[in-house]
């Protein structure tokens, strides 16, 4: 099991929503902390590895299992 220090579920929301919440709550931590999110929305994957790229924030990695899609982002 993966390690992270905060959890959000942005389950049942589709784009920007997952992305906006996840920047928020990427607001609120300290550097390099890990923060894992949980997206039903296929379009999130791309949105996320997009998001890392310009944020300059890090995504440790991406998955999918049983229709979910879970993403870890390090906080720069």
């Amino acid at each position: 099991m993966a390690h992270f220090d905060e959890e959000l579920d942005a389950s049942g929301l589709n784009c920007p929503l997952p992305i906006l919440r996840a920047k928020k709550a990427l607001g609120g931590m300290e550097s390099g902390k890990i923060l894992q999110i949980i997206a039903t929305d296929p379009g999130s994957v791309k949105d996320f590895d997009a998001f890392a790229r310009q944020t300059g924030n890090e995504l440790l990695s991406s998955k999918e299992e049983g229709g979910k899609y879970y993403f870890l982002i390090k906080k720069k």
